[in-house]
Parts: C-alpha cells; structure tokens; sequence
C-alpha cells in the first residue's frame, strides 16, 4: 500500500470538486462516524453462522470510505498517520503485554 500515493489521489478528488471547504476536522470526523455506523449496519444483528452471507463489496465499500476519512482527517490535521499508526501500535504492545493479553479480551 503507498499511502502517499493514495493521499494524493485523494487530495486531487477533492480539490477538483472544490470540497475543502466542506473537509473540516470536525465535518470529517462526523461523516467518518456515519460511514463506521453504516459498516456496523451491514452486521447488525446477524449469527456468526449468517456472516458468509454478508456481500462482501459492501463491506469493501464502507471500509474504503472510512479509510477515506481517516486519511482526510489525518490531512486536515498535519498527522502523519503511518508514523502514529506504529506509535500507538507500540503503547499498546506495553499496555497489553502478551503474558497478561494473550486468550483475554479484557481492557486494561
């Protein structure tokens, strides 16, 4: 994945339709909000056993937008999102030791 070249395809699918403007942080984390809950809506109560049911391009289709948004935010707000991706990445490595994490769901 080459997240340069993808934050450029998006930078030039915006300013062709004059949408910074609209791309505040604020505007943008609630429309990422909307896209995550309509991921959500496409598992919404179904059985594990319904899962292989669920259309696949949906799910592709929602994943994308919110990829979308988290790269746009990301844009709006200077915030190198690989390099806080691996930050994050290591607290949590410290946060959720594997001698405490492994087979446990629980938050610490």
């Amino acid at each position: 994945m080459d997240l340069k070249k993808i934050n450029q395809k998006i930078k030039n699918f915006v300013k062709e339709r004059d949408w910074d403007q609209f791309h505040s942080p604020k505007n943008l984390s609630m429309a990422l909000s909307v896209e995550a809950s309509e991921l959500v809506e496409i598992f919404q109560w179904l059985k594990e056993s319904d899962l292989k049911k669920v259309d696949k391009e949906k799910v592709a289709d929602e994943i994308a937008d919110i990829f979308f948004y988290l790269l746009r935010i990301s844009q709006k707000m200077n915030i190198d999102i690989e390099k806080s991706f691996y930050a994050k990445l290591k607290k949590n490595v410290i946060k959720y030791p594997i001698s405490l994490s492994k087979g446990n769901s629980q938050k610490r």
